[in-house]
């Protein structure tokens, strides 16, 4: 059973004329009837009552009609719906995103619904590891983050932006005497790093592991906003990408060096797979608001 059979049907139905509905549908007579009649082969029933030039619904054409009525309306309604997702009139975007990348998601929201305001956005923050599960899962269109530790062969990447990694600290700290620091000099701070789980911890343990360093690490936390109050009271250090403390005046960092560390802000998504418009129309807004 075919849609277009069902809208013959329809207009048979509302003409009670074969040649009448023909001429409305554009194509012949002869067509409208050999569709009409594999129709109702296909259902086992006579549809019409055929007298002369007239037709007639039978009883079972008339308790089809209601069904094919439903049917191409509910189509109809489908492709309306179909239509208003590719204008960007309907619909939702799933945004996974890490702390460091919050600098340029809110302005890129703002933007994005001033734009398009029918499209409801879900944003979720929380850590690398626990996005990228999500995006796996389908829950998520794309994750904003720094790039993975391992590049998976089922993610797209789009690269954003570079990132240098910072030492961290009060205002009113030591750090306001430096301009930089060796890595091998971290040894002498206090640290509450990002915990375990962080694609940024993930790599500060890298590359300690690679210079054979043990740093002085007093805390873990497991929220960054938590982790940057505790910096803000003066008696600990930490190191994140520098896009995480931007317009922070509380809080003062300072480039890493020997080696220089530089994280790669990226989208991710599931690669192969359909991108809807809206996700587009987002990575759009965000690279230009990088430019």
């Amino acid at each position: 059973m075919e849609l277009r059979q069902l809208r013959y049907f329809l207009k048979a139905k509302e003409l009670l004329n074969f040649t009448a509905a023909a001429a409305e549908l554009y194509i012949s007579q002869s067509t409208l009837s050999q569709q009409i009649k594999q129709l109702e082969i296909e259902l086992g029933v006579p549809l019409f009552n055929r007298i002369g030039k007239r037709v007639k619904l039978t009883e079972a054409g008339e308790l089809f009609y209601e069904y094919a009525l439903q049917s191409v309306n509910s189509a109809n309604n489908g492709f309306d719906l179909l239509k208003d997702l590719k204008n960007l009139d309907t619909g939702e975007l799933k945004i996974g995103a890490t702390y460091g990348m919050k600098h340029i998601i809110t302005g890129s929201i703002t933007q994005f619904l001033s734009l398009y305001p029918k499209i409801v956005i879900h944003v979720i923050y929380g850590t690398s590891k626990e996005l990228i599960e999500k995006l796996d899962n389908f829950e998520l269109d794309f994750v904003l983050s720094f790039q993975e530790f391992e590049v998976n062969k089922n993610h797209k990447y789009q690269f954003l932006f570079d990132s240098e990694m910072v030492l961290i600290g009060a205002s009113d700290s030591e750090l306001n005497n430096l301009k930089k620091v060796k890595m091998e000099n971290l040894v002498q701070f206090p640290l509450a790093l990002p915990a375990k789980g962080f694609s940024t911890r993930q790599y500060i343990d890298s590359i300690i592991k690679k210079k054979n360093l043990e740093l002085n690490i007093s805390l873990e936390v497991n929220d960054i906003p938590m982790l940057l109050d505790l910096v803000k009271t003066g008696k600990f250090f930490t190191v994140l990408a520098k896009t995480t403390v931007q317009n922070f005046n509380s809080l003062i960092s300072v480039p890493i060096i020997q080696p220089q560390m530089v994280r790669k802000g990226m989208i991710i998504s599931i690669k192969d797979i359909y991108e809807k418009k809206a996700a587009k129309e987002f990575y759009k807004i965000i690279n230009d608001s990088l430019v």
